[in-house]
């Protein structure tokens, strides 16, 4: 079993049956947690007969960084390989002194929204609390390596976070914790396609990040056409979760709203979105569509996003044009899919 898949209670518990001290299990979880190491003789301070004790009983399995694509503008596609030969990408995305790590929840997805190229995967795992932290933890390195800061994390990369729940909240954790990198929660924003079931436990747990929906539609039509997942969770299940989630955190949401030609550009949709976020407070996150070959869709105009965002603005709402980062090497909004990496035994 990986260390990491263990709670301090059991580490504890682990310890002191077997003779040691349990002020060791901060110290192990310090090495883990905050120093990154990928074996249990790299941590220093640790007796030998400790070491040989977590290595008897205990894994530490890291991912792996095996591949990196970077663009023009210093976007970086990172690929994983895990223990068990799966794959997933992340996203390191610079600024002038910060980076953004963009990290993956599962190695695929089985929601299979029509405009996403991870879509197009066979659903492979879950990925373990160990392994979206490894991803946080490598482009933090990386960033350092390029002497700016990682100063927020998307989880918004492969997968549906909200399907992995207890395994992406213990990495939140030990990403603002101590032990852990000690981050502020308010860099930290999850997005979820809609699983209400999901928004719902986060607003009854206190998530303190943000929380972000890919919505795309305000029409139950054209969302679930986008959308499988909006059959089950209709755009009325999700007011109401979205609604319950503000009342229990006082958060704002963010809706991320996908600009595709001829299909949810037009004026009517628009307004359908205005109107839809009357029950709550929210921004809206204006998203150009990055082509992917295998999908049939194309980006709205300049004019008809111009239009779409002029109108919502008359209706008092906040919306901002995101741009779009390492398209070229898709690694933007949509395009992972793990072209660049295969399984070794393939």
């Amino acid at each position: 079993m990986d260390i990491r898949d263990i709670s301090n209670e059991e580490l504890v518990a682990f310890l002191t049956a077997n003779g040691q001290k349990a002020f060791r299990a901060k110290q192990v979880w310090q090495w883990i947690w905050e120093k990154g190491v990928g074996g249990f003789s790299e941590m220093k301070n640790i007796p030998g007969e400790l070491q040989s004790l977590l290595s008897d009983n205990y894994t530490l399995q890291k991912a792996a960084l095996e591949t990196t694509l970077k663009a023009k503008d210093g976007t970086t596609k990172v690929g994983f390989r895990f223990r068990d030969d799966q794959v997933a990408e992340g996203v390191f995305i610079p600024s002038r002194k910060r980076v953004t790590a963009c990290v993956s929840a599962q190695t695929g997805c089985k929601l299979n929204c029509s405009f996403c190229a991870t879509g197009l995967l066979s659903m492979g795992r879950d990925l373990s609390a160990g392994e979206i932290f490894d991803q946080v933890f490598e482009i933090k390195r990386m960033a350092e390596a390029e002497e700016k800061n990682l100063s927020n994390i998307v989880y918004m990369g492969m997968g549906e976070p909200l399907l992995n729940y207890d395994a992406v909240m213990k990495s939140i954790e030990y990403v603002i914790s101590k032990p852990g990198l000690a981050m502020s929660p308010s860099r930290i924003t999850l997005s979820t396609a809609g699983i209400v079931p999901g928004i719902r436990r986060l607003a009854d747990d206190g998530a303190k990040f943000h929380l972000a929906i890919s919505l795309h539609s305000a029409n139950n039509k054209i969302r679930s056409s986008l959308m499988p997942i909006n059959k089950k969770y209709p755009l009325e299940e999700l007011s109401e979760a979205i609604q319950y989630f503000h009342e229990k955190t006082g958060e704002r949401i963010t809706f991320e709203y996908l600009m595709l030609k001829d299909v949810n550009d037009t004026l009517t949709d628009a307004e359908e979105l205005a109107v839809y976020c009357r029950s709550f407070p929210v921004k809206i996150n204006i998203i150009e569509f990055n082509p992917v070959k295998e999908l049939p869709y194309e980006p709205s105009t300049t004019e008809r996003v111009d239009q779409f965002v002029k109108f919502l603005e008359s209706r008092n709402m906040v919306v901002n044009v995101r741009q779009s980062r390492g398209h070229e090497i898709d690694a933007a909004c949509g395009q992972l899919a793990n072209r660049q990496m295969t399984p070794k035994n393939a």
